[in-house]
């Protein structure tokens, strides 16, 4: 009778806790949600979340077992970021990954409390995104675009390009919160050598009609500041170069293999790859505010052979040596 007893009582505490242990599981199996936002298009979106897929995946995320991913880019139309931000933060994110300074800035103003990671970001001193590099404060922190002012190397690698180098335009981006300092960094290495034209463009309408521009200032150069728009428009602003035989440099790789003629600066592809870790951070406990910001170390020269070829441009071998990477 006691035995008996002894079983009906642990039947008794198993059905008991039954429910709790089932409560326990779907628990542990809840998805964790991250939200991603771009300024740029969908084509530079997917190589960056891409990498971003990739370094969640060697730290143990799977996309449908444990994570979702909910992307949302604005193809360089600044307007459209509030409401992509809000339709995003609608979803009751974990996280969210933010590319860009204006989307940086855009889910900042939405959001004080939901953790932020950015890349792609510019200066975020600058920006105001952070109090400081070691100890951002906040709800934001992620991997910086800038360890260093590259002006001086722009006009160095267009010098070395073309020697009789006297006048550059850059295109910027007169929604772009920090066009008008990299403008000013650009004049200020290029002092009374190299006469500067700036030309401004905020949507693919005005890069169009701003070649005509280009030609009437006798630009022998171009250098496309980072931007959204001007990703999503790499192709055609390539097109356009070499209609006018006008060598162009951009601040990172991709729109170089879309036909531009060079670029400098950091692999922004990488640093997705490298802001994984920092939504895995987060997403076990750890707070925005004190994960230090992580800035670029190494900075790659790109070269398109096949573009320099077709606007008759004869690049010295000294240049060539110096190139990280030569596209054929």
């Amino acid at each position: 009778m006691n035995s008996l007893r002894r079983i009906l009582v642990a039947l008794a505490v198993g059905a008991a806790c039954a429910p709790r242990a089932l409560l326990a599981q779907q628990q542990s199996s809840k998805l964790l949600r991250i939200g991603y936002l771009d300024t740029s298009s969908a084509s530079i979106a997917g190589i960056r979340l891409d990498r971003l897929r990739a370094g969640l995946r060697d730290l143990g995320y799977v996309e449908g077992r444990n994570i979702v991913i909910d992307a949302r880019w604005a193809e360089g139309a600044y307007e459209r970021l509030p409401e992509l931000a809000a339709a995003l933060l609608a979803q009751k994110l974990d996280v969210v990954v933010a590319a860009g300074p204006a989307a940086i800035q855009t889910v900042r103003k939405a959001t004080t409390t939901l953790p932020v990671v950015f890349a792609a970001s510019g200066d975020p001193l600058a920006f105001g995104f952070v109090q400081s590099l070691p100890r951002p404060g906040g709800n934001v922190t992620g991997v910086s675009s800038v360890g260093a002012d590259l002006s001086y190397k722009y006009l160095e690698f267009l010098r070395e390009a073309i020697p009789s180098l006297s006048t550059v335009a850059v295109l910027m981006n007169p929604g772009h919160p920090g066009h008008p300092d990299y403008l000013r960094r650009i004049q200020k290495a290029a002092r009374e050598a190299v006469r500067v034209l700036p030309l401004q463009a905020a949507n693919a309408g005005q890069i169009e009609d701003g070649f005509g521009a280009l030609k009437q200032g006798r630009a022998q150069a171009l250098i496309v500041l980072g931007d959204g728009l001007f990703f999503s428009q790499a192709r055609r602003i390539a097109e356009l170069a070499v209609q006018q035989r006008l060598p162009t440099l951009f601040s990172t790789r991709e729109p170089v293999q879309a036909g531009g003629l060079m670029s400098y600066g950091p692999n922004l592809a990488e640093q997705f790859y490298r802001a994984a870790s920092y939504v895995d951070k987060i997403l076990k406990g750890a707070h925005p505010a004190d994960l230090p910001v992580e800035q670029p170390t190494t900075f790659e020269l790109v070269i398109n052979l096949k573009t320099a070829k077709a606007i008759g441009l004869t690049l010295r071998q000294e240049l060539l040596l110096r190139a990280d990477v030569l596209m054929e």
